[in-house]
């Protein structure tokens, strides 16, 4: 049985449209939760693939949130061994600390739906859907490019976007995986971090309505291209 674990930093950002796609395939999806359950590199390494998914806490938290050094160094065990990771938004950044990159608070938040620019080989990549198609973007932090990797997107506020390691770790700072039906929760769960950017709900509540299913339709394809082309589920 070929078998996923997605690590759940908060309740409402869960695997969202990939779990639809994994179990297409015939893969069985269960989630650790961040600072509950352990994260050690025994739990990291047994799956066949790892997905790492956001959260509002920063990666250079760990005084805070002291879980993060052991997830960090249990990460850093599975992208040594080669083995398939996704990472969303907090889980791209876990990604690129975890190799080594800086993380820290970008020129500012970027909330709610707009384009990304993709490099040259994005534009070969399984990124290639997201050309013309605006993306779902909640985050503050950004993310050196680690050593090694490549870099797929960009945003004005946010030079890495995406980045790839080898063919097996694809790094997504953007939100292709919420499901555009289900952002009432995000709006709820997101209230305080909205309030204080000024930011009304109602504006992500029509990004949703206007963008939502050009976005999921263009996920779906991105996930599905990576998913075949890390051989999960075929």
């Amino acid at each position: 049985m070929v078998d996923c674990l997605a690590i759940r930093h908060v309740a409402f950002e869960d695997a969202g449209l990939l779990a639809g796609l994994l179990a297409s395939r015939g893969v069985t999806l269960r989630y650790a939760e961040a600072g509950i359950d352990p994260l050690d590199a025994v739990a990291l390494l047994a799956p066949d693939l790892l997905v790492v998914l956001g959260g509002p806490i920063g990666v250079y938290e760990d005084d805070v949130y002291p879980f993060l050094r052991g997830e960090l160094a249990a990460l850093r065990a599975r992208l040594d061994a080669g083995r398939p990771v996704l990472g969303v938004c907090l889980g791209a950044q876990l990604i690129a600390k975890a190799l080594g990159a800086t993380v820290g608070p970008g020129p500012r938040k970027e909330i709610g739906w707009s384009r990304v620019t993709l490099t040259e080989a994005g534009r070969g990549s399984v990124l290639k859907p997201l050309a013309d198609v605006p993306v779902l973007h909640w985050h503050g932090d950004n993310a050196d490019l680690p050593a090694g990797a490549v870099g797929l997107a960009s945003t004005e506020a946010c030079p890495h976007q995406a980045f790839a390691v080898g063919k097996h770790v694809l790094a997504l700072q953007f939100h292709i995986e919420a499901d555009p039906a289900r952002i009432e929760s995000w709006l709820i769960g997101h209230t305080v971090e909205l309030g204080k950017a000024g930011i009304d709900p109602r504006d992500i509540r029509q990004q949703a309505a206007e963008h939502g299913a050009a976005t999921a339709a263009a996920g779906r394809a991105v996930l599905s291209a990576w998913l075949d082309q890390v051989g999960i589920g075929q």
